[in-house]
C-alpha cells in the first residue's frame, strides 16, 4: 500500500492508493485506487482486496472491494514504509530503515517474537528499545482487538473506547459480560451489546441477559421520558417486549437486581410497587432531605433582614414601586429560607433577583462582610449564567463550574462534606435542573444559607430525569409565588406577548411592518429548508445587523426528517461553512469555524450537555479538533468526536436556557408526533430582539391547542410533605 488516501473510523469506509507488484499483469499502471472497508490500515501493509472494477464519475476507474483485508508486509520496502507509517511511537524514516537494514524480511517477525534482539540495531539506545516493543506490543493487542469489535459490528470508535475502558483485556471483559457496555460505556447502547451476547452463544433466556435489559428498561424511561421510576408491572411488559424473555424469568431478574442493590423497589400512594434505579432513588429522597434542612436550620446571621423594610428601601433607590406580586416574591425571598419565583418573560423575575442582592450586598457591607463575596449566582448553562450577570450586574456561573469537577477523585469537589461558601444562593432558569444535579447542588449548599431559585415551569422540564422544580412547588412546602403581570412590553414588539398568548392557549398575533415576530407560511418541507438558510445566512444579517454564526440559531421539534436539526445541519454548513480542511465522524463533517454543541457532560474537559462552542482547528491527519467554549480552548480526539454535534440548527429542547439574538423557528406537520404548547413556548422565549417562526398554520394552532404534557413519574413532592 503506497497512500492511505481516507479512512472512516465509525464505519470503515477506506480508499487507497495501492503499489501494484511488477509482475502484476497491470504492471504498466503500476499504482491504482482501492475503495472499501476495511478495520485499521496503515501506509506500507499488504493488501488483499476482492470485487470488482468500476468507473466513478468523479475519481475514473477504481477496484471496488467486497472484502479488503490488510495484512502485515512481506517486502523490504513494504516493512520499511509500515513501521515509519506512524504505526511505532518514536519510530520514524531514519529508525525503520535501521530496524529494517538489519532483520530484513524477518523483521515483523522479530518484532512480535524476538523483541530482545532490537539491541543489535545500530544507535538504538535501551530507552528508544523499551518504547518500540511497548507500542509494538500496544500495537498488536488493539488489532486482536479491532479484529474482534469488526467481527460483532463494533466501529473502531467505539472500539477504541472500549479498550481505552478495560485495556488489554478488553475482548476478555466483553466475552465474559457483553452488557457491561451499555452500562459503562457512553454511546453504546442494549442494542450493541445484545447482538454480541448472542453472537458469542448467551442464551436468550439466560439471567444475565434478563438482568440487563430490567436495567435498560429503567435506563431508557428515565433518558427519554423524564421518569425516576416506573410501576413493576409496566416495567416486565416493556422488558419482555424489547427481549421476549418469559415475564416469569424476567420477574426473577429484578428481584435479582433488588437484591444486589442495583434497583430499589418502594410501596407507592396507590399500593403498587415502584421500581427505580438505585442512583435516582437516591437522588430523590437526598433533594427532599436537603429542601427540609435548609428549610429548618437557622438563617446565617449576617443574611437575617427585615423584608418589609428592606423592600421599602430598595424601592426608594429603584424610583419606583414594586407590582403586588413582584413585592410579594420579594418579600418571601427575603424572610424564607428556601423560596421559589416563577413566571414567563417579562414578568419581572430579574428585577427580584436584582433587588435581592443589592439588598443583601447593603447588609453585608453594613455588617463588615463585605470584602467577601456572600451572595451566590448560578444558572445550569453557559448562556444562561452570562445573560444573568448581564441583566444583574453580579457575576454569575454555571452550576457545574460553581461545585468545581475533581477528575482526580471523579466527583466535585464541593458535596457534603465540603459545602460551598456563601450566605445567599440565587440560581436562575431551575426549570433546567434534573433530579441527579439537584442532589449535587443542595448537597453542597450550607444548611445556614437562604436559597431563591428562579424558573418559568411552563417551559419544557429538564433534560434529564426529574422535575424538581414542578415538584418543589407541588409540594407546597417551599415557598413560591408566581408572576404573571407583563411589564416588559413594548408596542412594536410581539414577542413577550406572543410568549404569553401560547401559553394560554390563544392565537398567535400577527402584525405588518417593523415588529420582533413575524410568520412565513411554507408548506414543502425542502422550500422549507432552502428559506431558512435563506433568512440565516442573508436577509436577517441584511436587515438586522446580525452575524448568521453567532446571532441566529434556527430551532426544530425534533432531529429526524428533512426539517430536523440533522439535515438543517448539513445544509446550514454547506451555505456558512463549506470549505477547508475536514475530519469526518459517523457522517458529520466538521471544519473550523463550525458551530457545534456538546451532547454529555464531559467533567475531564470542562464542559457540559448543551454547551454550545466554535471549532478553532481540524488535524486530519491526528483526527482531532479544538473547540473553543467561551474563550476556552478544549481538544477532541478521534473517540471524543461523537460527544459533538453541528449546532447551526438544534431542537427546542436542548435550546433551553439559552437566549439569541434571532431565532428561526420551524413549526411542520413533519413535527406533528411533537407538537406541545409548552415546546413552542420555549421555542418562541429563546429569542430576544426577532423571532421568525415559519412553517405550516395547522401545526402551529395544534401546538397551541396540544396542552396535554405527559406527567414524569417522580416523587419528591411527596417525600417532602411526608
Amino acid at each position: 500500500m503506497r497512500s492511505v488516501v481516507f479512512h472512516n473510523d465509525e464505519n470503515g469506509y477506506t480508499v487507497l492508493h495501492i503499489e501494484l507488484p511488477s509482475e502484476f499483469e497491470l504492471a504498466r499502471k503500476p499504482e491504482i485506487t482501492v475503495v472499501g472497508k476495511a478495520r485499521t490500515v496503515w501506509e506500507g501493509e499488504d493488501v488483499k482486496a476482492v470485487g470488482r472494477w468500476v468507473t466513478d464519475k468523479v475519481h475514473g476507474r477504481q477496484f471496488k472491494a467486497d472484502t479488503l483485508t490488510c495484512i502485515a508486509p512481506r517486502s523490504i520496502k513494504g516493512i520499511e514504509r509500515y513501521l515509519a507509517s506512524g504505526l511505532i511511537k518514536g519510530v520514524g524514516r531514519v529508525i525503520a530503515r535501521r530496524i529494517v537494514d538489519t532483520f530484513g524480511e524477518d523483521t515483523i517477525a522479530v518484532l512480535s517474537h524476538q523483541s530482545g534482539r532490537l539491541r543489535e540495531v545500530p544507535k538504538l539506545g535501551p530507552a528508544k528499545i523499551r518504547q518500540i516493543r511497548e507500542s509494538w506490543l500496544k500495537n498488536e493487542t488493539m488489532r486482536e482487538n479491532m479484529i474482534f469489535g469488526q467481527t460483532y459490528g463494533i466501529s473502531v470508535v467505539k472500539m477504541t473506547k472500549i479498550v481505552r475502558k478495560y485495556g488489554p483485556d478488553a475482548v476478555a471483559v466483553i466475552k465474559k459480560d457483553p452488557y457491561r457496555l451499555c452500562r459503562e460505556i457512553w454511546g453504546i447502547g442494549f442494542a450493541t451489546a445484545d447482538r454480541i451476547a448472542l453472537s458469542v452463544g448467551m442464551p436468550r433466556n439466560s439471567p444475565q441477559r434478563a438482568r440487563a435489559s430490567i436495567v435498560f428498561t429503567l435506563e431508557t424511561e428515565a433518558e427519554q421520558d423524564g421518569h425516576c421510576w416506573t410501576y413493576e408491572n409496566d416495567l416486565l411488559m416493556h422488558a419482555n417486549e424489547l427481549t421476549e424473555i418469559p415475564v416469569e424469568t424476567l420477574g426473577e431478574a429484578l428481584s435479582a437486581e433488588i437484591a444486589e442493590g442495583r434497583v430499589v423497589a418502594e410501596a407507592g400512594a396507590e399500593g403498587v410497587k415502584r421500581i427505580y434505579l438505585r442512583w435516582l432513588f437516591n437522588c430523590e429522597r437526598n433533594v427532599a432531605r436537603r429542601v427540609r434542612s435548609i428549610l429548618e436550620a437557622p438563617r446565617a446571621a449576617a443574611a437575617a433582614v427585615d423584608a418589609v423594610k428592606a423592600a421599602d428601601w430598595w424601592q426608594r433607590g429603584a424610583g419606583f414601586e414594586l407590582a403586588p406580586k413582584q413585592r410579594l416574591a420579594l418579600e418571601r425571598s427575603l424572610s424564607s429560607k428556601f423560596s421559589i419565583i416563577t413566571g414567563g418573560p417579562g414578568v419581572g423575575k430579574t428585577t427580584i433577583i436584582r433587588a435581592l442582592v443589592e439588598i443583601y450586598e447593603r447588609k453585608f457591607r453594613s455588617s463588615g462582610g463585605g470584602a467577601r463575596r456572600r451572595v451566590v449566582l448560578a444558572a445550569p448553562t453557559g448562556r444562561a449564567a452570562k445573560r444573568m450577570t448581564e441583566s444583574v450586574g453580579t457575576q454569575a456561573q454555571t452550576i457545574h463550574r460553581l461545585l468545581k469537577w475533581n477528575p482526580v477523585t471523579n466527583k466535585f469537589v464541593f458535596d457534603a462534606e465540603n459545602r460551598l461558601e456563601g450566605d445567599v444562593f440565587i440560581f436562575d432558569e431551575t426549570s433546567m435542573i434534573d433530579v441527579k444535579l439537584a442532589d449535587d447542588l443542595l448537597s453542597a449548599i450550607p444548611d445556614a444559607a437562604s436559597v431563591v431559585w428562579v424558573g418559568d415551569t411552563d417551559q419544557l422540564p429538564s433534560v434529564g430525569a426529574g422535575a424538581v422544580l414542578g415538584d418543589l412547588i407541588k409540594s407546597g412546602v417551599v415557598p413560591s409565588t408566581k408572576l404573571d403581570f407583563i411589564f416588559r412590553q413594548d408596542t412594536s414588539g410581539l414577542i413577550v406577548a406572543n410568549a404569553h398568548h401560547v401559553n394560554a392557549g390563544e392565537p398567535l398575533e400577527i402584525r405588518r411592518g417593523d415588529t420582533d415576530f413575524y410568520f412565513m407560511r411554507c408548506e414543502d418541507p425542502e422550500t422549507c429548508v432552502k428559506l431558512a438558510i435563506e433568512f440565516m445566512t442573508e436577509r436577517i444579517p441584511r436587515r438586522f445587523g446580525l452575524d448568521p454564526l453567532e446571532d441566529v440559531q434556527v430551532l426544530v421539534p425534533m432531529r429526524k426528517n428533512v426539517l430536523g436539526a440533522d439535515n438543517l445541519n448539513v445544509e446550514l454548513q454547506k451555505a456558512l461553512n463549506p470549505r477547508g480542511e475536514a475530519i469526518v465522524r459517523g457522517g458529520t463533517v466538521f471544519r473550523a469555524g463550525d458551530r457545534v454543541m456538546q451532547l454529555r457532560n464531559n467533567y475531564g474537559k470542562d464542559v457540559y450537555n448543551g454547551d454550545i462552542g466554535f471549532v478553532k482547528s481540524v488535524d486530519a491527519g491526528e483526527r482531532s479538533a479544538v473547540v473553543v467554549f467561551d474563550g476556552r480552548p478544549v481538544k477532541y480526539d478521534g473517540g471524543d468526536l461523537d460527544e459533538l454535534v453541528l449546532a447551526y440548527a438544534m431542537t427546542i429542547h436542548k435550546s433551553q436556557g439559552s437566549e439569541y439574538p434571532a431565532v428561526i423557528v420551524i413549526i411542520h406537520t413533519q413535527h406533528y408526533v411533537m407538537l406541545q404548547r409548552n415546546l413552542l413556548y420555549t421555542a418562541i422565549t429563546r429569542g430576544r430582539r426577532l423571532v421568525l417562526l415559519m412553517g405550516v398554520p395547522y401545526a402551529v394552532n395544534k401546538a397551541i391547542e396540544t396542552n396535554t404534557v405527559r406527567e414524569r413519574r417522580t416523587s419528591v413532592a411527596e417525600r417532602l410533605r411526608g
